[in-house]
C-alpha cells in the first residue's frame, strides 16, 4: 500500500515552514482507494514568491482548516502505507515538523520517485517533476499545486512499477531507504535538528549523555560529528543512538545550563589573547600560559578577528581600556541579548559585578524590577569557560545593559 503525496509550503524560514496545501492519494498498486486534498491555513504569512509560483493567496487559505484539524485524516490515509513523493524528503519533513508542533512524532517508511526514476529511466534529460513527466507523456495539470503534482507523481509511479517488472528495483530502493544502515541512522538522527544556537546532546540508547556542547548551528554540528573520519570520535559515532538539543540563544547561557546539569565540557581552547610589550598578541595556549590569557579562543581565526576588532573598531591599544570593556562593573544590572526564538530576549542577572543567573522573557513584557527578575531567573554559577565567553560577547557588543528598580 502506498500514499502518494505532494505538499506546498508557505516559503517560511527553513524548518519553520507551514503547509498551505496537501494532496494524498492512497494507492494499492492497481488503483486509487482513497484520496485527500485540502488547502491548509498556515497561521502565518505566505511569501510573495510562493504566491506567484502556486497561485495560493492569503485570502484563499484564510478560511481553510488548520493542520491540527486535518491531522487525524492524514494519519488515517497514510496508515500502514509507504509514503511516496517526488523529492519525498521535503514532504516527509513538512509532515514531521507539522505533527511535532502538535506534540506527536510522525514516522513512516518512504520512497522517492526521483531516485527510482534515476534507476529505471537512466537517460532522462531532467528529473524535475515537470520536465520528466512531460518527456514521458504524462499529463500535469495545475503544476505547483498539491493535487496536480501529486496526481502526476502517481502516474509516474505507476509507470515505474510497470517498468520494474519483477519489482526488484523498487524493493531494493525501499530497502536502501529504510534499512538500518549507518547512513540512514545519521539521516534519522539529524533530519529534524534545527539550524539554531543551543546545546547539542549525543546520547546512547538508554539516554546517557555521551557528550554535549554549545553549537552555533545544531544541525550542522551533529552532521559534522557523524561524518568525521577522526578515530577519536569513532566510539561516539557508534554509541550515539539519540541526538537531542536545548535552544539557548547565547553561548553564555549554554555554558550556565551545562554547569547546572553537572556535565563537564571538553576544553577546546587552542589560542589565547595576551598583552606583552605594550601590544596585544595571539599565542598558542599551553599549560604554562593558560592562566595569563586575557581571553581564550577555539581557533586562530577567531582570535585574529578579535585582534582586528580591537585595533580597527575599538581602537584599543592598552590593557586598561580592554578591561573596561570585558569586566563587569561592581553594581546590579541586566545584560540583554537574543533569545531562543523570534519575539524573545534573554537576560543575565549581574549582582555587584557577579553573574548570578539567567532567564528569558517575551519582548512585549517588562522585566524591570528585582521581583520580576527572580520570578523568571534560573540561578547559576559560571565556570571559567562561561565567563570567558561572556567577556568575548561583551567585547563584541552582543549585550545591552538594562538597569532595574529594587522594588
Amino acid at each position: 500500500m502506498y500514499a502518494i503525496i505532494d505538499i506546498e509550503s508557505n516559503g517560511g524560514k527553513f524548518r519553520e515552514e507551514s503547509i498551505i496545501e496537501i494532496a494524498i492519494y492512497r494507492f494499492d498498486g492497481h488503483e486509487v482507494t482513497d484520496q485527500f486534498i485540502s488547502l491548509v491555513n498556515p497561521e502565518d504569512e505566505i511569501s510573495k514568491y510562493v504566491q506567484k509560483l502556486t497561485g495560493i493567496t492569503p485570502k484563499m487559505v484564510k478560511t481553510a482548516p488548520k493542520f491540527h484539524e486535518l491531522a487525524r485524516r492524514v494519519l488515517e490515509i497514510t496508515e500502514g502505507a509507504t509514503l511516496v513523493g517526488h523529492n519525498i524528503e521535503f514532504d516527509y519533513r513538512m509532515l514531521r515538523q507539522s505533527f511535532k508542533r502538535l506534540g506527536f512524532e510522525f514516522r513512516i517508511n518512504t520512497l522517492d520517485t526521483i531516485e527510482l526514476s534515476r534507476k529505471l529511466i537512466p537517460n532522462a534529460e531532467s528529473y524535475s517533476l515537470g520536465k520528466l513527466v512531460k518527456s514521458l507523456g504524462i499529463p500535469l495539470t495545475s503544476q505547483h499545486r498539491a493535487s496536480g503534482d501529486a496526481r502526476a507523481t502517481l502516474e509516474l509511479f505507476k509507470l515505474l512499477i510497470t517498468k520494474d517488472i519483477d519489482r526488484k528495483i523498487i524493493e531494493q530502493q525501499f530497502e536502501e531507504t529504510n534499512a538500518k544502515t549507518y547512513t540512514n541512522k545519521v539521516k534519522e538522527l539529524t533530519q529534524d535538528l534545527p539550524a539554531d544556537k543551543g546545546i547539542i546532546f549525543f546520547q546512547n540508547a538508554s539516554g546517557e549523555i555521551l557528550r554535549c556542547d554549545y553549537s552555533e548551528n545544531i544541525n550542522r554540528s551533529a552532521k559534522r560529528m557523524f561524518n568525521s573520519k577522526s578515530a577519536r570520535v569513532r566510539a561516539l559515532q557508534e554509541n550515539t543512538q539519540q541526538v537531542n538539543y536545548e535552544l539557548t540563544g547565547t553561548p553564555v547561557i549554554a555554558g550556565l545550563m551545562i554547569k547546572n546539569l553537572g556535565i563537564s565540557r571538553r576544553n577546546r581552547y587552542s589560542h589565547g589573547l595576551f598583552f606583552t610589550e605594550n601590544q596585544f598578541i595571539i599565542s598558542d595556549l599551553n599549560t604554562e600560559n593558560r592562566r595569563d590569557a586575557i581571553l581564550k579562543f577555539k581557533t586562530y581565526s577567531q582570535a585574529k578577528k578579535v585582534i582586528q576588532y580591537l585595533s580597527s573598531e575599538l581602537q584599543l591599544s592598552d590593557l586598561e581600556s580592554l578591561n573596561q570593556k570585558i569586566n563587569l562593573p561592581e553594581k546590579n544590572f541586566l545584560l540583554i541579548s537574543s533569545g531562543r526564538k523570534i519575539g524573545e530576549k534573554s537576560f543575565l542577572f549581574i549582582e555587584k559585578g557577579r553573574l548570578r543567573g539567567y532567564g528569558f522573557f517575551e519582548i512585549n513584557t517588562q522585566i524591570n524590577t528585582l521581583e520580576k527578575i527572580h520570578q523568571s531567573m534560573v540561578n547559576a554559577k559560571p565556570d571559567t569557560d562561561t565567563l570567558n565567553e561572556l567577556k568575548i560577547s561583551l567585547l563584541r557588543g552582543n549585550y545591552r545593559v538594562q538597569e532595574f528598580t529594587q522594588d
